[in-house]
């Protein structure tokens, strides 16, 4: 099944019911992504916080893959324009380095 999401607040309850769906608990996903129940009840409470990454590593695990599409509204005998995105330069992006430790952050996926 498909669903339109226009806004991130309509994750939380999509997130939820491919979840129950697939019969996993919150604990269940947590373990399987290597992190504590609770990061991930912040995770599905609010996924407008977390990163794409992170919401894309969920997305793996309940086998949901995205689907990307464009609605063009035409106007009164008029064809809709559709906006060319421009590249825009930015900084390099600056990488934070850890040390090693030999320990594994669980909380860090």
């Amino acid at each position: 099944m498909d669903y339109a999401i226009k806004t991130p607040s309509q994750l939380r309850p999509i997130l939820q019911g491919f979840r129950k769906s697939a019969g996993l608990t919150q604990a269940a996903v947590a373990d399987l992504l290597g992190i504590t129940q609770q990061s991930y009840a912040q995770l599905e409470a609010n996924p407008a916080a977390a990163s794409v990454e992170r919401i894309f590593k969920v997305m793996r695990l309940l086998n949901v893959d995205l689907r990307l599409s464009q609605t063009l509204a035409a106007t009164s005998g008029e064809s809709a324009s559709v906006a060319t995105p421009k590249r825009q330069r930015s900084a390099p992006a600056v990488k934070k380095v850890r040390p090693v430790t030999g320990k594994k952050n669980k909380e860090n996926w």
